[in-house]
C-alpha cells in the first residue's frame, strides 16, 4: 500500500520507517529539515514542507494514495489545519493521531476514518502488564472484550490442551498456541522464535515457553490470572 504521513516527530518516525520496512511506499513531509533528513533513506521520499500551508500541501500526491496520516500531536492547532485543508481537498481516507481527549473530541467532527490514540493505547497497554504482572499482549476488541496473548503459566507445563479448562472455569476461549522453537542463525548464533500451531488437538502437552492466545472479558482474565 501506499501511504502519505504528515508529522515524522517520534511517532511518525517510527510509523514511516516500520510500515517502509514491512513494504509500503512511504511519502514523508515535515517542517523539520533535519526530521525529513533523518528518514529520507528509509521511505520512498519525503518532502520538507510546511503543511499547515495549502500550497505547500499541494504538492503531495494526496489522492494517488491509499491513506493520507497526519501524525502531528505536538502542535494542535497545526494538526487541526491539516485535517481541515486534507477534507477540504476531499481526501478520501485520513487516520490522524490525538494527543488528548479535546484533539481527539475536536478531530471526531472531521468524521475521519480513523483516530490514533497512541498515548492512550500505551498507556492502556502498560495498565494491562502491570495489573496481570507478567509478559502478555492484548488487542482491544470493545469495551468489555480483549483478545490477549500471554506466556503460559508453569503449572499448566506438561498438562494436555483439553485439560485447561480455560472455558468452563474461567469463560476464556483458546483460539491459539505458540510453541518456542530453536533455530540457527547465519551466524550460527542460537536464537529461539515462536510459531503457531495451526491445530490445536486435545492431546498436545502444554510445553515451557508456550504462549497461549485467547479471547475473552477483561474481567475474566483478571479472574484467571488471580486463580493462577
Amino acid at each position: 500500500m501506499k501511504y502519505i504521513i504528515i508529522g515524522l516527530g517520534n511517532y511518525g518516525h517510527v510509523l514511516a520507517e516500520e510500515l517502509s520496512a514491512l513494504g509500503h511506499e512511504i511519502i514523508g513531509a515535515d517542517i523539520s529539515e533535519s526530521r525529513v533528513d533523518s528518514i529520507k533513506d528509509k521511505v520512498a521520499t519525503a518532502f520538507v514542507i510546511d503543511a499547515t500551508d495549502e500550497q505547500s500541501l499541494s504538492v503531495l500526491p494526496l489522492n494517488s494514495v491509499d491513506i493520507v496520516i497526519v501524525a502531528i500531536g505536538e502542535n494542535f492547532g497545526a494538526s487541526i489545519r491539516v485535517v481541515a485543508l486534507l477534507k477540504q481537498k476531499k481526501v478520501p481516507r485520513i487516520f490522524a493521531r490525538a494527543i488528548d481527549a479535546v484533539h481527539k473530541a475536536v478531530l471526531e467532527a472531521f468524521d475521519l476514518e480513523r483516530i490514533l490514540t497512541p498515548e492512550e493505547d500505551a498507556a492502556r497497554s502498560l495498565v494491562q502488564l502491570l495489573d496481570f504482572g507478567t509478559n502478555m499482549e492484548g488487542f482491544r476488541i470493545d469495551q468489555d472484550y480483549y483478545v490477549v496473548k500471554f506466556t503460559v503459566p508453569k503449572k499448566f507445563v506438561g498438562y494436555f490442551v483439553s485439560e485447561l479448562n480455560l472455558d468452563e472455569e474461567f469463560h476464556l476461549k483458546m483460539i491459539g498456541l505458540k510453541r518456542a522453537n530453536k533455530v540457527t542463525n547465519c551466524l550460527g548464533i542460537s536464537l529461539t522464535e515462536l510459531h503457531v500451531k495451526n491445530e490445536l488437538p486435545g492431546n498436545e502437552k502444554v510445553e515451557e515457553g508456550d504462549e497461549l492466545v485467547c479471547y475473552g472479558r477483561y474481567r475474566d482474565f483478571q479472574a484467571f490470572w488471580k486463580a493462577i
